[in-house]
């Protein structure tokens, strides 16, 4: 009977764990969303697997604290030293196991988010389905986020009773896990402990950024189903990373695409901004229009890439996609751009595609934004379009205009053509203020257009100023990433204004150290400017080391003579000198190299001072020196207090500055050679 309980027993648990696989294998095309997540809290109600978590020490894989900038650190510092545990979080761990440069450094705490409000004067709770705290330290923002925010999200989601976490499962790590599993992909759910050095991965993070490869926490038609901003999330992080996709992310990308028309204009835009201005711009249109999603943002654009997609061939390449891989070359996460400048290279395209223009026209139009002066810019557009740019459908042709005034109302008008575009863009996820904001890049181009004067001084550009917006720099980087595109057609024109701009790029290195840094990534011989600057930094510490060289050769005039030594080490050896016999040899020397220094001080002073006395001093000594038959130097060696006596108040400053020297210099060599006999007394 017992038997056949048992054999029941063990029928009913297969058949339940056959329901349960059954059932996740089909969840992602049968179930509702609702009965999916409550499918997946019945897998967390049993016991946690730690088999997949790890600790790494981040010094093995390369990542230490200095490599956390000032003001993340300061945050950190302050809520540890409060008692809270803090952590970096996210994209930042991602980025730096990758060698990259972060966007930002995230950080999250058991504190909650009344308490890290409390800890610091400048901060302020935002959100509200997710509510973190930014907080305003010395010139930036970072975000603060709570695990009690994200266990509260969670609650009724995953239960873990106590008596279901495993052997050598802290409380702390069951948090850490807790939160890991409601993040979007594994690649953001790594936590970093730089006081401790260690990098928590509870889902196989580090190994898929090994691999390049993007994967989601739990299913991804599930985790899309939830939050469909991820799905733009996944795919500027692989844009900009270069991952590629799962199968299961690939498939739930192209079912779920449509629904990111729920989302509202401001997220969609924020998500944008985040492809667009941090140099992954061409990669990220590509991937839009691979997931059918750019029909959904930028329907026109979708339209010209799709009728120009069997057209493209070398001589007669896309204009929208040249435009935005120059956008790529001067931005990145650390000097980001502001939304202005991508939205307006997609308003002027949209107008040379409506509206396609002359050559010579859409020179003129950038050189002015670029110079900041209507005369310039004239003369710019006049002495390098010399030749047709090849562009269709957006340039109808090449005719140098000979008339500035009819040149000046050709820009004009093409200036409002771009404005018009601007206000089409509101209808997907551009708001009025952003369309307000662009509009007026264009302004000064449409009022007065030939008094225009952009006051800006230099080539150079000011990535603060252009990250906050400020139009003189968006003008100023819109008109160079336009003119670079139209000289592009012609790969002449494109690497002359290549070599002649590439300073322009920089804001801080110079010319040389910026080419010197592209050489080195791309494999080519070092500039001329950094063999001179490796050259100068070589003769720097030849000079250094000689001088110092030059020091230890005049000291050891004053050190005991090598072969010296030598006996006086053999002798220890062989015991031929007692101890006593060895400490008076020892003092006799200190005191002849005392004796020898003192001299050589006195006669170099004596020597000084016969020089000063005049011809007149020196023939009376000459004479009395010939009197007793001794030459004027014998003299100054016997008589030494003689001359001394003459000397002014001056000298005797000098002189007792120089015994002062001298005194210590002294000392020290009496240092270096006690050191050197003590060294032979311990050996004996």
């Amino acid at each position: 009977m017992a038997i056949l309980l048992q054999a029941k027993d063990r029928l009913l648990s297969r058949l339940k764990s056959l329901t349960k696989i059954q059932l996740k294998q089909r969840f992602n095309h049968t179930l509702e969303p609702q009965m999916c997540r409550e499918m997946c809290s019945d897998s967390f109600n049993q016991e946690v697997d730690v088999s997949n978590w790890k600790t790494v020490d981040s010094r093995n894989l390369g990542i230490t604290r200095a490599m956390i900038p000032q003001p993340s650190w300061v945050v950190l510092k302050i809520l540890k030293s409060q008692g809270f545990q803090a952590y970096l979080v996210g994209g930042c761990v991602r980025d730096l196991l990758l060698r990259r440069v972060p966007k930002d450094f995230d950080v999250i705490t058991t504190a909650n988010l009344k308490q890290i409000r409390r800890q610091f004067h400048r901060s302020e709770i935002i959100g509200r389905r997710f509510p973190i705290c930014r907080v305003h330290i010395k010139g930036s923002v970072i975000e603060v986020s709570s695990f009690e925010t994200v266990a509260k999200h969670g609650e009724g989601k995953e239960t873990v009773l106590l008596s279901q976490i495993p052997y050598g499962c802290d409380e702390i790590d069951l948090v850490r896990w807790r939160n890991s599993i409601h993040r979007d992909f594994t690649i953001n759910s790594l936590f970093f402990d730089p006081f401790l050095n260690k990098i928590y991965d509870y889902a196989n993070g580090i190994s898929d950024l090994r691999c390049l490869k993007l994967r989601t926490l739990i299913p991804a038609y599930l985790s899309f189903t939830e939050d469909c901003a991820r799905i733009l999330r996944g795919l500027r992080i692989a844009a900009r990373l270069g991952l590629s996709f799962c199968k299961d992310i690939d498939t739930a990308m192209h079912s779920l695409s449509s629904s990111i028309e729920r989302l509202d204009k401001s997220r969609i835009m924020m998500e944008l901004n985040y492809m667009l201005s941090y140099g992954a711009a061409e990669s990220s249109i590509c991937l839009l229009r691979r997931y059918n999603l750019l029909k959904i943002l930028l329907p026109f654009h979708a339209a010209y890439l799709d009728q120009q997609a069997g057209k493209i061939t070398a001589e007669n390449p896309m204009m929208l996609m040249r435009l935005f891989f120059n956008l790529d070359k001067l931005v990145s996460c650390d000097r980001p751009a502001d939304y202005t400048l991508w939205v307006g290279l997609l308003s002027f395209h949209q107008a040379l595609v409506s509206d396609p223009q002359d050559a010579f026209v859409v020179w003129v139009f950038a050189s002015v934004l670029y110079h900041g002066k209507w005369k310039e810019g004239v003369k710019f557009a006049r002495d390098r379009a010399k030749e047709p740019v090849k562009f269709v459908p957006e340039i109808s042709g090449f005719s140098e205009i000979e008339s500035d005034e009819q040149l000046a109302v050709k820009v004009t008008e093409l200036a409002l053509s771009v404005q018009d575009c601007v206000n089409d863009l509101t209808k997907v996820f551009v708001s009025k203020k952003i369309e307000r904001n662009v509009q007026q890049i264009f302004d000064v181009l449409v009022n007065s257009i030939e008094s225009y004067n952009s006051g800006k001084r230099s080539h150079i550009i000011d990535y603060d100023m252009l990250g906050k917006g400020n139009l003189v720099e968006t003008r100023f980087v819109l008109g160079k990433i336009i003119l670079k595109t139209i000289s592009g057609g012609l790969v002449a024109g494109e690497e002359e204004i290549d070599e002649e701009e590439m300073p322009e790029v920089l804001d801080k290195d110079s010319v040389e150290n910026y080419l010197a840094k592209k050489n080195r990534k791309r494999g080519l011989q070092p500039s001329s400017a950094e063999l001179k600057l490796k050259t100068a930094k070589k003769c720097k510490w030849t000079e250094k080391f000689s001088s110092i060289n030059h020091e230890l050769s005049m000291n050891k005039e004053d050190v005991v003579p090598k072969e010296e030594v030598e006996e006086i080490h053999k002798a220890v050896k062989n015991c031929q000198l007692p101890d006593k016999e060895l400490k008076v040899r020892t003092t006799e020397k200190h005191k002849w190299i005392e004796n020898s220094c003192h001299f050589d001080q006195e006669l170099s002073i004596n020597e000084e001072l016969v020089q000063k006395e005049g011809s007149q001093q020196l023939g009376e000594e000459t004479q009395k020196a010939a009197k007793t038959c001794q030459s004027p130097e014998e003299e100054i060696k016997v008589n030494p207090e003689k001359i001394l006596e003459k000397k002014d108040r001056h000298s005797l400053s000098t002189e007792g500055t120089n015994k002062k020297r001298d005194k210590q210099k002294r000392a020290d060599d009496k240092k270096k050679n006690g050191l050197l006999l003590s060294s032979l007394f311990k050996e004996k």
